[in-house]
């Protein structure tokens, strides 16, 4: 190398370190404010998000096999490890010997947050006392009302007296007050009672409103248990003896509009509760006879709860009891589309559909955009 070069290779490196020095005192630019720590990028969040410790929240449903256990589910998982939670999601299909398992492994792991979903009994009640003890936060759906009784416990529902009573008064409005209906209801559950009493009171203030047959029972083949039960009773009603099915979930509905299809029957409407891609699938086939559904978007019911716990782990407020807004959804705009409707382009039929604020606080946007 020639001494000139030499000299130009040594000038080079010494002007590079006097600007590297010299930006040591400089204010940062734009450009190198969105290059500084992440512990920067985290103004404004809770000091126990604002580490880098981990946040593990376990979430155990009792009932499950159905699409509105999957869109739940889902909605508070993707919700948490938006969050950078470590979320871990079980459904124990209905036996409570499995949910209780589930319950007492999650406080032996002494995790973070706990959300549980259709608690319906003494035990829960028991167990989730002992997570409290134990420090862990709770947030509970569609469970036993004692629930919220339980300090710093939040419990959460869909509107189930105000689904039924969508469902329910659209049904007297296409019927003048007057039809054959049966019931398909299951006892048991926290929802279904809510769901029951309103029930109960649209018949006593519609006497011309008959229940003329009831049938129910929740167990994973349920939509194969009612379809077949509601088939027996489509041969004893013959046209002209029923007029209409109210189905208290979805599951409930499904089996009904099978049998119904299969009997060739147009003459029974079914006036239902809860909505999935399933159910939007069968309401908008030709000929169905699924008119109505009152619902709240079950992905977002999942979403609500786990920023309810996200605020309980940060020390915020939160209330004991919380209700999500009930939508009623009809074939007839469904059928106005253009193209089939899906749980992502429903919002585009129903407006509002998928979408709340609520409990979303602004440092769980910064949060969300810190772990993207």
């Amino acid at each position: 190398m020639s001494a000139k070069n030499k000299w130009l290779l040594t000038s080079g490196l010494a002007l590079a370190a006097l600007l590297a020095g010299c930006g040591e005192n400089e204010p940062a630019t734009d450009a190198q404010e969105g290059a500084t720590s992440n512990e920067a990028s985290l103004e404004g969040v809770p000091d126990r998000f604002a580490s880098d410790e981990d946040v593990t929240v376990r979430v155990i449903r009792k009932i499950g096999g159905d699409d509105h256990t999957a869109q739940f589910l889902a909605g508070v998982q993707e919700e948490g490890e938006s969050l950078g939670f470590d979320v871990d999601v079980f459904t124990a299909n209905g036996d409570t010997a499995r949910f209780h398992d589930a319950i007492d492994q999650a406080i032996t792991s002494q995790v973070d947050g706990l959300i549980l979903s259709h608690g319906d009994d003494a035990a829960t009640v028991e167990a989730v006392e002992r997570a409290r003890e134990a420090g862990i936060e709770v947030v509970t759906f569609d469970s036993i009302p004692d629930l919220a009784e339980i300090d710093g416990v939040t419990l959460t529902s869909q509107d189930d007296e105000a689904l039924a009573q969508l469902a329910l008064d659209q049904l007297v409005e296409d019927f003048d007050g007057e039809a054959s209906i049966a019931y398909l209801w299951v006892d048991g559950f926290p929802p279904m009672v809510r769901r029951n009493a309103v029930y109960e009171t649209i018949l006593e203030e519609n006497p011309e409103l008959v229940e003329v047959s009831r049938f129910g029972v929740a167990a994973e083949d349920t939509s194969v248990q009612t379809q077949n039960a509601v088939a027996a009773l489509l041969n004893q009603y013959p046209e002209g003896e029923l007029d209409a099915i109210f189905a208290t979930w979805d599951a409930f509905a499904i089996g009904a509009a099978r049998a119904i299809e299969e009997a060739g029957r147009s003459d029974v409407k079914i006036y239902g509760i809860d909505v999935s891609n399933a159910d939007l699938e069968l309401i908008q086939q030709e000929n169905s006879a699924w008119e109505y559904t009152a619902a709240v978007d079950p992905k977002l019911v999942g979403a609500v709860n786990l920023r309810l716990l996200a605020k309980k782990l940060a020390g915020e407020e939160t209330p004991e009891t919380y209700d999500l807004e009930a939508t009623l959804i009809s074939r007839e705009d469904l059928a106005a589309s253009d193209e089939p409707v899906n749980m992502v382009t429903l919002a585009d039929v129903v407006d509002g559909w998928g979408e709340t604020d609520a409990f979303h606080e602004d440092w769980m946007t910064t949060l969300k955009d810190y772990h993207k």
